[in-house]
């Protein structure tokens, strides 16, 4: 049940039906998701862990404000560990493992040209997730998800911009990287690839770009 709630809350913040700062009464939210309050408040719980929501003194937890600070920060941890992970994945990709972000890339495709947020957000993360995954090390997944997660608050807004199919095009370049078993390649053009976006979300949010060249 904790699991369910969290991934309803999850995708009610991701699409901004819970909008920033909105407060995550328990009584409230296992009203709206049918639920007892005990997988709730784990739920919420989680939530905080994952840098979705933070805990208030005194009046609960609500759904993190969007904060150009948070969006520097969490992109200079992403730059640091995707990068070693791609590159590690690069040395050992398979076939199969080209195969499956491939596949993930067209569903992810399909899900925006149907207009389908959700299934577009979960297409996305499997293929960053396939190539993470080739690098066989259970650690560096652990480190990235929950940076991952947070970012998705902010990716939402990138989607906004025509830019934004330029971005998508970069998959196929750490893609084609791994497939040929190019380390450095396939980590420099991941790097781009989430400099520009933390990039596009800054200027979307009234700011200057938050990297240079990379």
């Amino acid at each position: 049940m904790a699991e369910a709630a969290l991934a309803e809350l999850q995708d009610s913040i991701l699409s901004g039906e819970l909008a920033p700062g909105a407060p995550l009464r328990l009584e409230d939210l296992a009203a709206r998701l049918g639920m007892s309050i005990s997988p709730v408040r784990e739920a919420v719980r989680r939530l905080e862990n994952l840098g979705l929501a933070v805990h208030v003194p005194h009046r609960g937890a609500r759904v993190s404000e969007l904060a150009l600070d948070d969006l520097r920060d969490t992109y200079e941890v992403r730059l640091v560990l995707e990068p070693l992970a791609v590159r590690r994945a690069a040395a050992r990709f398979t076939g199969e493992d080209a195969a499956a972000a491939r596949a993930h890339l067209a569903d992810y495709a399909q899900a925006r040209e149907r207009d389908e947020p959700q299934s577009a957000r979960a297409a996305h993360a499997a293929f960053h997730f396939a190539l993470y995954a080739a690098s066989g090390s259970e650690w560096l997944l652990r480190l990235i998800r929950p940076a991952w997660e947070n970012c998705e608050r902010y990716r939402a807004i990138s989607l906004q911009s025509p830019s934004s199919r330029e971005i998508e095009r970069e998959h196929e370049r750490i893609l084609d990287a791994c497939a040929r078993h190019d380390p450095d390649r396939a980590a420099a053009e991941l790097t781009r690839h989430l400099a520009a976006t933390a990039n596009l979300v800054a200027r979307q949010m009234g700011a200057q770009d938050l990297f240079g060249d990379v």
